[in-house]
């Protein structure tokens, strides 16, 4: 027996009498009886509804004649065109009237392709047509599922003894005292029974990639297209340390995106490697932009090389690796196949961090734009570079947390032999995995297999558009109606695109979705503009990722240009959280929020929301203990008595008197001086070869142990790295934080590396302690 929903898109639902109307009553009847349940619809509207609230379609049945969005007898056509978007070898039946034979010889020539067969519903009888559908299904169903997954259920199904790890058997252990009861019942039975030991052979194993897990890394290789798929548990942190400490080893030349997070040089510390760092453009919001073209050409790198000091001990000067961040936590994604030819005469090995870009295959906005689309069909010659893509699969698609995927697109210039990599993934990985951990892997992949996997990113785009979109009419019609101050929160986008069909040039607020959701072009960042600040970028060579949406607040502009009054973006974010809405990153006057797959109407809806009621309260200079009480109650000498835009004022001119933005800029474009290889500091730091100072008695001294800026956990300071002056980049920007953290306690700056004393909120960093004598 099949399970699941059936689609019936007919002319009418089957109310009235007659007989053919009384056979498709019968069908329906059957349909149900033998586990299917029907979803009716007489109208593409109906249909276009249901799909976007039925994901679990095991089976349609549509009318060819069924009325159209014109009020044609076109629907049919209209609704095959939609299920074959939607779903990957759906069984679809074509609905035909009695006396319909000819009309065989006119249907387009596609729908034999996206029909399984043709029923006439009075030719046969209700069950037979109706098992027909249901035998469809039943295939359909049990094709459905990907490898490990179906195994997975397979076993379970099974309902065998646990002879093995965990201990916990299956969850009965649970069961034997009242809190581990509760445990069981609040996640079901389900979970515990899946939770297996890597003894399971009939599962495969995660580090022979054998059986059921071999087959699952097999086939996102296909979906997502390496020569060969890695499954990571302990997410991409594990899976950038595990790619750099195969790609390069001790006293090797590696070449470090600056802008890359925080694993990736933990990666270096393990291997031993002497990073030599590539600088990205920072703008007037403090964002991180991409490499400049000119940053990564070959005689640049070579002159970065030759002037590291570390680089003078290395084993060659030839750099064994190379790291960039693609997309960046604000969504600036690389036209990888440039950017793999520009690092070509430098590198063997490319390797681009996609923790937050797992979905750009999927998607033709992002044609180009990924590390698997770098291969020997878009760079031909003895010089292009193994490519690796790390993808913390859980952040962007439906998958669970900790889990990510190494993709690899070898090169016979730098080849990679799965046994040799294997040691790596080893090293990394861990033998006592969670099975359900690899089947989300799995079912992520599956997701992704086919139009349904465009389908879902496409509608995680298309929200994301309807916002940036909605921020920017509220705006223009706050300005336009004149009753109360004009001013509203924007987005970092262009101000106008251009159609490339007509060469017209749009405001962005009034592009048609369909351009701006489908048109790459819309999205690139052209050289010199203004919206987005970033300094040396060329044609093409960068594109704004539409999902990822940077909410702007009044203060400062992209250029750096400030403003008298402004709105600091910590203070917004704090009264967001209230409100339960938790954004991705905050910087000095912008927010990042994210439009996954599992973005709707009324989650953004609910943001924008928010934004006006703040708004109103910062209009209105509403107390702060209305719009932020837990902050006013944990510090009442601080803020009691204060008004939210009292608050933000003092804020902004803190942070424009502190040049917070310009110090943070410089500290990152001004890299401190390499003195010592990371690997060798780390080596001082665990046997007590350290101490920590503050700021004041830094000064000089090298640091031991990585200093981050987080979230997005980018270093700000690296081991074996000096300090510097007093009066140096460095030290100002760490000088300014702490003294905004002493100065507004509730919005701390969160950097890693950096311990604050409990007594006075000093900021201490650990540093190479000095020789005796």
């Amino acid at each position: 027996m099949a399970s699941g929903t059936v689609l019936l898109a007919l002319r009418e639902i089957p109310s009235g009498g007659g007989v053919g109307t009384e056979q498709l009553r019968r069908i329906g009847k059957e349909l149900e009886e033998q586990g299917l349940e029907p979803r009716w619809a007489a109208s593409t509207e109906d249909v276009r509804a249901t799909l976007h609230t039925e994901a679990g379609l095991a089976a349609a049945v549509v009318a060819w004649d069924l009325p159209g969005a014109a009020g044609d007898g076109q629907g049919g056509a209209e609704v095959l065109r939609q299920l074959q978007r939607r779903y990957k070898r759906l069984p679809v039946f074509l609905l035909m009237e009695d006396g319909s034979e000819r009309d065989l010889e006119h249907l387009p020539l596609w729908v034999s392709e996206a029909v399984v067969g043709y029923i006439w519903p009075l030719e046969d009888t209700a069950p037979f047509i109706a098992g027909r559908v249901v035998a469809a299904a039943h295939t359909y169903h049990q094709n459905l599922l990907p490898p490990f997954f179906k195994a997975l259920r397979r076993f379970d199904d099974a309902h065998e003894y646990s002879w093995h790890t965990p201990a916990h058997s299956g969850g009965v252990a649970f069961l034997k005292s009242a809190p581990g009861r509760a445990f069981f019942e609040y996640f079901g039975e389900r979970l515990f029974r899946s939770d297996l030991s890597i003894s399971v052979g009939a599962l495969g194993s995660l580090f022979e990639h054998n059986g059921p897990i071999g087959d699952a890394e097999r086939n996102a290789a296909r979906v997502f297209g390496s020569d060969r798929t890695y499954f990571v548990l302990h997410g991409d942190s594990t899976a950038d340390r595990m790619v750099g400490h195969y790609s390069v080893t001790s006293d090797e030349i590696a070449l470090v995106d600056r802008n890359c997070h925080k694993s990736v040089l933990h990666g270096l510390v393990l291997s031993g490697a002497r990073p030599v760092y590539l600088v990205p453009t920072r703008n007037g919001y403090g964002l991180a932009g991409p490499l400049p073209p000119n940053e990564i050409a070959a005689d640049a790198v070579a002159a970065r090389v030759a002037a590291n000091p570390l680089a003078a001990g290395a084993a060659s000067r030839q750099a064994q690796y190379a790291v960039l961040t693609n997309s960046t936590y604000d969504g600036l994604c690389y036209d990888t196949i440039a950017t793999a030819h520009a690092l070509a005469p430098s590198t063997p090995r490319l390797h681009f961090d996609e923790a937050w870009f797992a979905y750009a295959r999927f998607h033709p906005l992002y044609a180009g734009r990924f590390g698997m689309a770098v291969g020997p069909d878009t760079f031909a010659g003895a010089d292009r570079p193994t490519v690796f893509s790390t993808q913390s699969t859980h952040k962007l698609l439906a998958a669970l947390s900790q889990t990510a995927m190494v993709h690899v697109k070898s090169s016979p210039r730098a080849p990679v032999e799965h046994e040799r990599f294997n040691e790596a993934f080893m090293m990394h990985g861990t033998t006592s995995p969670l099975y359900p951990a690899i089947a989300s892997l799995d079912v992520a992949t599956a997701m992704m297999d086919g139009p349904q996997g465009q389908w879902l990113i496409d509608e995680a785009v298309t929200e994301a558009v309807r916002f940036r979109q909605a921020v920017v009419r509220t705006g223009r019609r706050i300005a336009d109606a004149g009753d109360r101050p004009g001013w509203f929160f924007g987005v970092w986008q262009p101000d106008a695109v251009t159609d490339p069909a007509t060469g017209e040039r749009v405001p962005f607020a009034d592009a048609p979705t369909e351009l701006l959701r489908g048109e790459p072009a819309c999205w690139l960042l052209e050289p010199g503009a203004d919206w987005h600040g970033f300094r040396d970028l060329s044609e093409g060579y960068c594109m704004l990722d539409p999902i990822k949406v940077t909410l702007t607040c009044p203060g400062v502009t992209a250029t750096g240009e400030t403003s008298p009054w402004g709105i600091p973006a910590r203070v917004l974010t704090s009264y967001l959280a209230d409100r339960g809405i938790v954004v991705e990153k905050t910087d000095s006057y912008t927010t990042l929020v994210l439009f996954s797959m599992g973005i709707t109407k009324g989650k953004w809806g609910t943001l924008m929301d928010a934004l006006m009621d703040f708004k109103a309260l910062y209009d209105t200079d509403a107390p702060l203990e209305e719009v932020l009480p837990a902050l006013v109650e944990q510090f009442p000498l601080r803020y009691g008595g204060t008004t939210l835009r009292g608050l933000c004022q003092e804020m902004h001119e803190h942070l424009t008197h502190a040049e917070l933005i310009g110090a943070l800029d410089t500290a990152f474009q001004r890299l401190p001086e390499p003195v010592e290889p990371p690997q060798r500091c780390y080596q001082r730091l665990i046997r007590g070869g350290t101490e920590r100072l503050r700021l004041g008695e830094a000064a000089g001294r090298v640091a031991a142990a990585m200093v981050t800026v987080t979230p997005p956990g980018i270093p700000v300071l690296m081991p074996g790295e000096s300090v510097g002056a007093p009066d140096g980049p460095l030290l100002r920007y760490l000088r300014a934080l702490e003294a905004f953290d002493r100065a507004f306690p509730g919005f701390h700056s969160e950097a890693h590396g950096v311990t604050m004393d409990p007594e006075n909120g000093d900021y201490l960093i650990e540093c190479v302690r000095l020789p005796q004598g």
